[in-house]
């Protein structure tokens, strides 16, 4: 007949371990803690189920009652109300879950396995700058092939590279995120049979080469750079290019990385492609553009957002705002590349050894265990001294300051 409510009462109160049964298969289940809850079994496909229905202090014996019907009415229609209600759950969550969350879990979990703390930096960096702005509140469902044609289209022919590594990276971590059962659609990320129905082939879009400035020009540019003076961005890319050095490794630059006093700057390891500790010779140019940014702690370019640099977006908005939009940051390697093998004498060696990169065989390598900063040193002084030559009387603004162009 099932029970009455004095004798689930009752049964709670007397706390005795065990499983009675109501009726179709509910039962009052009291653990040996005195824990006491509904539940019930059943039998779908042959298999035997089990699926509680709440504790007895938050569900009464009518209301047990009405779940119990419910389940067994999708048991009858083929459907087992456990897993039912385990993908209620998860709808639940994925919905909860935004694809920052997602993003931001799915970095920390691969951090230790990468090569090292530049590349989860950069991760960080290209989806706070491409994704997040348009997809980062959406739960990975919500995400559309629109959404994401809308944040590539408009760097795909720009800066390709960059915008591969920004599909790739989406598309990983919904692709995690359907692995934790968070999402159950298509990924609308993905390339093959997908987005490269509807984007150019990265070998269309680009050859491969970081578009460049020519060499030639590139003092008549450094007058209109200067001109900038208020923007941390301009300053950011005029040592870019003072240094030679790649967009990260400014970006990222600490102040703890400077040796004033030694016209220094030290770019640990991690930071750095090939791995190694990179020594900068400062340049009286470069140490002018430092003064501008002292009384500062941490990074040497802060961004908008605490405890984060500055967007690897912003030195690429300063060339488009100067009308060369079809130049890129990394570019100017090339350029400071070029001008070393027409306009100067040095070994090529040491030429490479300022854009660090790694040059001749390990054995090689072994024996040469200098870094030629002397020689180097030099030769950023003529660089600099190149870059501001054709400004007048040799003397070029520095935020809104004057300093003699001494390389």
């Amino acid at each position: 007949m099932g029970f009455t409510v004095k004798q689930v009462d009752k049964l709670v109160r007397d706390a005795v371990p065990g499983a009675t049964a109501d009726s179709e298969g509910l039962y009052l289940k009291i653990t040996s803690t005195g824990n006491a809850s509904w539940q019930l079994r059943y039998q779908i496909n042959g298999n035997r189920r089990s699926m509680g229905l709440g504790a007895c202090a938050q569900v009464t014996l009518a209301e047990a009652r009405e779940k119990a019907a419910e389940a067994r009415k999708q048991v009858k229609q083929g459907t087992d109300p456990l897993k039912a209600k385990e993908t209620a759950v998860a709808v639940v969550k994925a919905k909860q879950t935004t694809f920052r969350d997602l993003a931001t879990d799915y970095i920390e979990s691969h951090r230790a396995g990468w090569r090292n703390a530049k590349h989860g930096q950069q991760w960080e960096n290209t989806l706070s700058t491409y994704a997040y702005p348009k997809i980062g509140d959406k739960s990975p469902d919500e995400i559309t092939t629109g959404d994401i044609l809308g944040i590539l289209k408009p760097i795909w022919q720009t800066v390709p590279e960059t915008a591969s590594r920004v599909r790739n990276r989406i598309e990983l971590v919904i692709d995690a995120a359907r692995a934790q059962g968070l999402s159950t659609a298509s990924n609308p990320a993905a390339w093959r049979g997908h987005l490269d129905k509807l984007l150019s082939k990265r070998s269309k879009a680009s050859k491969g080469h970081h578009a460049a400035m020519d060499y030639q020009i590139i003092p008549a540019f450094f007058l209109r750079l200067c001109d900038e003076r208020d923007s941390l961005s301009s300053i950011a890319l005029q040592i870019t290019i003072l240094t030679a050095c790649r967009t990260s490794e400014v970006l990222l630059a600490d102040w703890e990385e400077f040796d004033l006093d030694a016209k220094i700057w030290t770019i640990p390891g991690e930071r750095m492609k090939a791995g190694r500790a990179h020594r900068v010779p400062l340049t009286y140019t470069v140490l002018a553009l430092l003064e501008s940014l002292k009384g500062r702690k941490g990074y040497l370019f802060p961004g908008a957002r605490k405890g984060r640099p500055l967007s690897n977006m912003a030195m690429t908005m300063v060339l488009r705002r100067l009308k060369h939009a079809t130049l890129t940051v990394h570019g100017f390697r090339s350029t400071f590349r070029d001008w070393c093998a027409e306009e100067t004498h040095y070994a090529n060696i040491v030429a490479e050894q300022a854009l660090a990169h790694t040059v001749g065989s390990a054995v090689e390598a072994a024996y040469r265990r200098g870094d030629l900063l002397d020689k180097r040193r030099a030769l950023m002084a003529d660089w600099a001294s190149y870059c501001t030559t054709k400004q007048a009387d040799n003397v070029f603004p520095i935020n809104g300051n004057t300093a003699a162009a001494q390389g």
